[in-house]
């Protein structure tokens, strides 16, 4: 096949454009950081900064995160924001790969509007663990489904990051998990779809996960334990809800607890409980409290069954409209600001001189777009399954959707009942919902046939031909014969 001046320039431009987008949306993807003049924070930030320095454990805080963020300190973080961003782009990418989606227009297209109406580029900006919650979503779907159209240098990456997502956060370990003992309970109905093999490395990241972090509080604290604080977290949610304070109600002084004084003084919120001044503060905070929280929690939850079931579905329900991009970022956050003070001197100036330690940053009109775009994604991943139902189709695509609304009703399910809802659990996992939605979109509006290839291997040739670049050239047709019909041109390639 002679190659003309037309498709050696078409090549070039198609080049030019791909390198031109290599170099730019990583740059996008953390440009609320630059805009900002540092890496962004938030309350959470400075628990995991201290991990290295304090040597202990303190409820909710990752040490194998902490350690994450230590590494990334002579660097300003900036290598941190480099990690995230590259990371992003490159699931986002490969995703479309296996999907059999993937060319160049489509790829920065929707990274592009990713970027303008999700939380996507304020989570890979900021110095907190919420970006891996979402992305580690489609890395375990690609671990399962994509097997056969992946490398092995692709496949120890996927498990590695998994791994890593997962132990960043007990919130992230626990929707991963779900989605394996979905996938497992799904698999004899759904065959080839999700290959045993596929369930298996999904799996496995998640023991690799624990692994890491027991590994990781033991060699900062010493001891071989859990990260703390799961029932210190439920406890101030039931309390916000009023179970504790009638169940102290119900039982003191029958039973000594150590807040029965204090039961007709609670706060109304967890968030006040935990981190404000209150008498858990005068109780000895986690440590004083623990044994006492647990047991209330366990209690409760025989004592006031239908309570409890009734206020954990409503959280769920709250927590899935609770998207809003920024919270927790746009606050005074003195904790943080003091862990930095203490601990990296060296990043005080150029952290005091950024524009959100001098209120710079305001969500209001940037949730005008993103709180929008959630919820309408969320009901367009309904429509894409209903649609699918409809059709009795179950492409890779659709399964994807069903994995992202599973991952977004167990985040729900987990963050709401636990923690109680907060916007911040919610937008770090609804932008993928999104990118799923539109990859539906620019599906059928292009130039992809409705179904997938006839099999995996039409899918991997496919993918030859988009990357040299021959799909863009389909109307030059004495060069190029019948390129959308792959089956063709390799019928073609084996009788010559």
């Amino acid at each position: 096949m002679s190659i003309t001046t037309d498709i050696l320039r078409a090549r070039a431009a198609g080049s030019f454009w791909l390198q031109l987008a290599a170099v730019a949306l990583p740059l996008l993807l953390i440009a609320p950081a630059f805009w900002n003049g540092y890496p962004l924070l938030q309350w959470d930030t400075g628990g995991y900064l201290a991990r290295w320095y304090e040597g202990y454990l303190v409820p909710s805080r990752s040490t194998v995160f902490g350690l994450y963020l230590h590494y990334g300190e002579n660097f300003g973080f900036w290598i941190n924001l480099a990690v995230q961003s590259l990371a992003t782009l490159w699931l986002l990418q490969l995703t479309l790969r296996v999907l059999g989606l993937m060319q160049t227009f489509r790829f920065v297209a929707i990274s592009l509007l990713l970027i303008l109406s999700t939380a996507l580029p304020w989570l890979a900006s900021m110095l907190l663990t919420d970006i891996f919650a979402g992305l580690s979503i489609l890395s375990l779907f690609l671990l399962i489904v994509g097997a056969s159209r992946t490398s092995v240098l692709e496949k120890i990456s996927l498990f590695a990051f998994t791994a890593f997502a997962a132990a960043t956060h007990s919130a992230t370990l626990g929707v991963l998990l779900g989605l394996c003992v979905a996938g497992w309970m799904m698999q004899p109905f759904l065959g080839r779809r999700l290959p045993i093999a596929g369930l298996a490395q999904a799996s496995l990241t998640i023991v690799a996960g624990g692994l890491m972090l027991i590994a990781a509080n033991h060699a900062l604290s010493g001891k071989w334990a859990w990260t703390p604080g799961g029932t210190g977290v439920a406890f101030g949610r039931m309390m916000q809800d009023g179970i504790v304070a009638r169940f102290l109600s119900d039982n003191c002084p029958r039973e000594k607890f150590k807040l029965c004084p204090y039961r007709d003084e609670l706060p109304a919120t967890a968030d006040e409980f935990l981190w404000g001044k209150s008498m858990f503060n005068t109780l000895g905070r986690f440590e004083g409290m623990n044994d006492e929280m647990g047991a209330i929690v366990v209690q409760s939850l025989a004592d006031y069954p239908a309570w409890q079931a009734g206020a954990a579905l409503r959280a769920m329900g709250q927590q899935l409209l609770h998207v809003a991009t920024g919270e927790g970022a746009s606050v005074w956050i003195p904790h943080t600001y003091g862990i930095i003070e203490r601990y990296i001197p060296t990043q005080v100036a150029p952290m005091r001189a950024a524009r959100q330690q001098n209120w710079g940053l305001d969500f209001d009109y940037i949730n005008w777009l993103h709180v929008p775009v959630a919820l309408v994604s969320m009901l367009g991943l309904l429509a894409l399954l209903g649609h699918a139902l409809a059709h009795r189709r179950l492409d890779d695509l659709t399964l994807l959707a069903a994995t992202v609304t599973l991952a977004l009703l167990g985040n729900a399910f987990i963050c709401g009942v636990i923690s109680g809802p907060h916007d911040r659990y919610g937008a770090r996992m609804v932008w993928v919902a999104t990118f799923v939605v539109l990859m539906a979109l620019f599906r059928s509006i292009g130039d992809d046939d409705d179904e997938e290839p006839a099999d995996e291997a039409s899918a991997a040739a496919r993918q030859e031909v988009e990357h040299a670049g021959l799909v863009d050239l389909v109307a030059d047709r004495a060069h190029v014969v019948a390129a959308r019909n792959i089956e063709h041109v390799r019928a073609g390639d084996d009788r010559s």
